[in-house]
């Protein structure tokens, strides 16, 4: 049995067993059709080798088993399948949740160095031609505190491309607020 890397350990464990205990069920068992067993009674009453009262009761009694037994696979079947999809999301979310804080990190490591960088290239009045460097990698909330260093030429530059970018409207109405 293998063993997992990602720290599912036990619970994959148990999701293997759950597998292998139902495979062994479908290898135990045998699926025959109402209709094929019907013949096979038909078949031994024409012989007769059992009455047809006989042959009709034990097709009902082998198809009501049959049924319960199908039914009791599926009832496996499905709870196998909800625990391994629970399995999933658990660690899927534990797994966005270390995206985002890897993500959040970098924004946070980042932010000041940019601020900076930003501050400079417009003292010393180089760079692009756009008023905020790196826009597109910034929230809406570190957009708002670069506002405040635009002149009106800038900030409608920052509008025009917001507008035909996300259209944030906290960014927009901050922006309008400062033009007006």
């Amino acid at each position: 049995m293998a063993t997992n890397k990602s720290g599912g350990g036990a619970s994959d464990s148990r999701a293997d067993k759950s597998v292998q205990a139902f495979r062994e069920a479908l290898e135990r068992s045998v699926t025959l059709s109402r209709e094929r067993i019907q013949e096979v009674a038909d078949d031994a009453v024409s012989r007769g080798r059992i009455t047809r009262n006989d042959a009709n009761d034990l097709v009902s009694k082998l198809v009501d088993r049959g049924r319960g037994h199908s039914e009791g696979l599926l009832r496996d079947l499905e709870s196998l399948v909800s625990r391994l999809r629970e399995g999933v999301e658990e660690r899927a979310g534990g797994a966005r949740k270390k995206a985002e804080r890897a993500l959040d990190a970098v924004r946070e490591a980042t932010e000041e160095p940019l601020a900076k960088a930003e501050e400079l290239r417009q003292r010393v009045g180089v760079g692009s031609d756009f008023p905020i460097s790196g826009y597109d990698s910034l929230t809406a909330a570190e957009i708002k505190q670069r506002l405040a260093k635009l002149d009106p030429t800038e900030l409608q530059k920052v509008l025009a491309a917001e507008k035909k970018g996300k259209a944030r409207k906290g960014i927009l109405a901050d922006i309008a607020k400062r033009l007006s």
